[in-house]
């Protein structure tokens, strides 16, 4: 990519994470399996979440839109880290029918598979399948993402200071000049070259360009496809092995200190209400250990516990989130 002072003059710097496109990225990892250092145990843990979630097969369906492969839609990816899930959604959902036909035809194409016999209620844009797409992308981002934002968005804010200070002591430039420390990335005399998935040369023709931090981005850049759309260029954030045992650590330092490190994980895992028998299977506890670990938080009311048929389903109480959060000391 070769940049004139007047593109460069116009670089953005994204204020902060984009959800949607660390939702594809995530997508791309449960599939490809790269960084297995870095992200082995991220994936782990969410593979369990999504099967006690019951979003397997939906992330399955997912997947299929969103392959880790040299083409996935643009209009999943539609902002800049200008905006939050919701609006992000929403302007997803909002994308021209022409738009969604194309870019799904073109899917279509590069994966080999045949369009839906009868077609593609998607790509028609029915208001319903957009809806379905919705309510997918922000239950799956729930379980895969959602609980890891504090971490990501601590190395995106650590990543947006170091690139300040590059601005302000080097100029524009500066924020190029900072990837070099990445594999296959150079900057310059104007020209930034780094290993994009295909052969590409990406064309601003005088327009802002805006950096996108990805905490998901493994290495390779990212780009939008279609060049007439606002250009941006997704860079990764590389944390380093062992972010999620620490992130871990220090968010449930407090929690384990004032209830104990079986009690503050127990806690964790109720994103969804679970029985007895699950929560025992799943911390590796004997059934009673587990069922006296929730008659205590449930005697401290950071828990429900509820009669549903033959089971007793266990809920965390808004106090709980806090207790677990470190909202409360």
């Amino acid at each position: 990519m070769d940049l004139t002072s007047q593109e460069l003059a116009r670089l953005r710097l994204a204020p902060g994470l984009d959800l949607l496109w660390e939702t594809a990225l995530s997508l791309h990892l449960l599939q490809n399996r790269q960084a297995p250092l870095v992200f082995g145990a991220w994936r782990r843990e969410v593979g369990a979440a999504l099967r006690r979630s019951g979003l397997v097969s939906v992330t399955r369906a997912l997947t299929r839109l969103c392959p880790d492969g040299s083409y996935f839609p643009d209009f999943l990816t539609p902002g800049r880290g200008d905006a939050d899930l919701d609006t992000g959604l929403d302007r997803l959902l909002s994308t021209p029918r022409r738009r969604l036909r194309a870019e799904l035809t073109r899917l279509h194409a590069h994966t080999g598979r045949p369009v839906p016999a009868g077609g593609n209620p998607l790509a028609d844009g029915c208001p319903r399948a957009l809806n379905r797409l919705g309510s997918a992308l922000r239950a799956y981002h729930q379980v895969a993402v959602e609980p890891y934002l504090p971490a990501m968005r601590a190395q995106a804010a650590a990543d947006r200071a170091v690139r300040a200070d590059a601005v302000l002591s080097h100029g524009a430039e500066g924020l190029f000049q900072g990837y070099d420390h990445l594999p296959g990335w150079r900057y310059e005399e104007g020209r930034l070259r780094a290993p994009y998935p295909v052969e590409r040369e990406l064309s601003l023709g005088g327009r802002a360009l805006t950096l996108v931090p990805a905490f998901f981005c493994v290495r390779a850049p990212l780009a939008l496809v279609d060049e007439a759309l606002p250009p941006v260029l997704v860079h990764p954030l590389s944390p380093a092995p062992g972010w999620l045992e620490r992130a871990r650590r220090d968010s449930h330092a407090p929690a384990a200190q004032l209830i104990g490190a079986s009690r503050a994980e127990l806690l964790r895992m109720l994103d969804r209400p679970m029985s007895t028998m699950e929560i025992a299977a799943a911390l590796r506890l004997a059934p009673s250990t587990a069922s006296r670990h929730a008659t205590v938080l449930r005697e401290a009311g950071l828990l429900l516990s509820r009669r549903q048929g033959v089971r007793v389903l266990h809920h965390r109480t808004l106090l709980g989130r806090a207790v677990l959060e470190g909202a409360l000391t």
